[in-house]
């Protein structure tokens, strides 16, 4: 941001903060980053993710919360509602259940979802990593080619071009505040500019994000020789984006896209 402060006394070089008294303007890329800019806008992609939290069909947003697991991950296939964590002390017996959350609140929905029991879900998530390794070869064809159409739909240049215009319209708008002309319509296709470069690189965060989450999911093929043989909460953390319950089965989302369902 150039003129945060301007001179009132050219005399004493007496410099105040500038209220808006004259114009300011902003020059990006003028310095080289703190941070690299892929790893800025994975930060900005999963900020958003959590802020936006989950909105049910009922209309009600519900927050991010990383306390469990399985927190934001397990949804109703009836209703689409979210499943929560819930103690169950049934017949003197307790245990931890996950249960839709039309079935504990008044969300208006008639749902008939089942509870289902936590060690189950996780013993799923095993038998669809188990299935995943189990067929590692053509799931592997299939994750390298995902990796490859995102590659060849990403747009490098468009960026820079962005980047290079901004550039030559920030040194003409100052050039014309200098010399106290109207720089209006320069300042106006600045700022349409600079909007659309934001759209661009969150579309470049997205495909990069894609693309990591495939890379992850190939290398986890690649460095895993044998079956799970039991359940691993940090593998789950690593691979698992969704969780949809049916009445007879669990869909298990993986975050590279891949879907396995799991009877259970």
């Amino acid at each position: 941001m150039l003129q945060k402060t301007y001179t009132v006394d050219f005399l004493t070089k007496k410099r105040v903060v500038n209220n808006g008294i004259v114009p300011q303007y902003y020059v990006e890329n003028n310095h080289e980053a703190i941070i690299p800019r892929e790893i800025f806008m994975q930060v900005q992609e999963e900020l958003v993710r959590r802020s936006r939290g989950h909105i049910s069909t009922s209309g009600k947003k519900r927050n991010f919360s990383s306390n469990h697991v399985f927190s934001q991950i397990i949804f109703c296939g009836e209703c689409g509602e979210i499943y929560r964590r819930v103690h169950w002390n049934n017949r003197g017996k307790k245990s931890i259940v996950w249960r839709c959350v039309s079935r504990l609140e008044n969300t208006g929905l008639a749902c008939h979802s089942r509870t289902v029991q936590e060690d189950m879900i996780g013993l799923a998530t095993v038998d669809a990593i188990n299935k995943l390794l189990g067929q590692k070869d053509d799931f592997l064809i299939t994750l390298k080619e995902n990796i490859e159409t995102v590659i060849s739909e990403t747009d490098n240049n468009l960026v820079y071009e962005i980047d290079k215009r901004l550039e030559e319209l920030q040194k003409d708008l100052l050039q014309l505040a200098n010399s106290k002309e109207d720089y209006n319509d320069i300042a106006d296709e600045i700022y349409r500019l600079r909007d659309e470069r934001h759209k661009v690189l969150a579309e470049e965060a997205g495909k990069k994000g894609s693309k990591q989450r495939l890379e992850e999911m190939v290398d986890f093929l690649n460095e895993k020789p044998t079956l799970l043989e039991e359940y691993d909460e940090q593998l789950v953390r690593r691979l698992i984006e969704k969780i949809t319950v049916y009445d007879d089965k669990l869909t298990i989302e993986f975050k590279s896209g891949v879907e396995i369902d799991i009877e259970k």
